[in-house]
């Protein structure tokens, strides 16, 4: 069995009711299409679960895959430093076909994320933030993107919202 390590901290961008009785953490690369796939699942189940769901999303960006994942997972830190981090991850995903310099530059306008902070963020001043996630999720057992954890351990079933929202409501259930 796989458990998050570590568990949920102050400093994770969660999304939803901080006391949910369910977590759900996803570790995601901006470019892979799996995890774009995942991206409208999670909407979905954060719908049909509303305040009994909290999400959590952390850095896993497959750079070795995915020639933009580590610009795009540098310009969410970016703007997470202008608290815009969840208007960024919706944008980046949602645009995942579109993901270079001049793209990301254009997004940076459309959220009023000052471009100084995006250069920063590629200049590596967010850096650690990502090794730190990049690192957790190898802990944890991570080896692709998306990897989902429900109240701390992996889960391992379908990546499709029937099976994903089944899995969530026999968390809440547990708790």
């Amino acid at each position: 069995m796989h458990l998050l390590s570590p568990p949920i901290e102050t400093i994770d961008r969660i999304q939803g009711n901080p006391y949910a009785a369910v977590t759900l953490v996803e570790y995601g690369d901006f470019q892979c299409p799996y995890c774009g796939t995942m991206y409208g699942i999670i909407k979905e189940v954060q719908k049909a679960l509303q305040a009994d769901l909290r999400f959590a999303f952390r850095q896993f960006p497959l750079t070795n895959l995915h020639a933009h994942a580590l610009h795009a997972a540098e310009f969410a830190e970016a703007a997470d430093s202008a608290g815009k981090f969840w208007e960024a991850h919706d944008t980046l995903f949602e645009n995942q076909t579109s993901l270079d310099g001049s793209a990301l530059a254009k997004y940076a306008s459309q959220l009023d994320i000052p471009l100084q902070r995006v250069h920063a963020a590629f200049d590596g001043d967010y850096d650690e933030r990502i090794k730190r996630d990049f690192s957790s999720g190898l802990e944890s057992g991570v080896q692709g993107t998306p990897t989902l954890f429900i109240n701390g351990q992996r889960y391992d079933g379908e990546h499709d919202t029937e099976n994903l929202l089944a899995a969530l409501l026999v968390a809440a259930r547990r708790v």
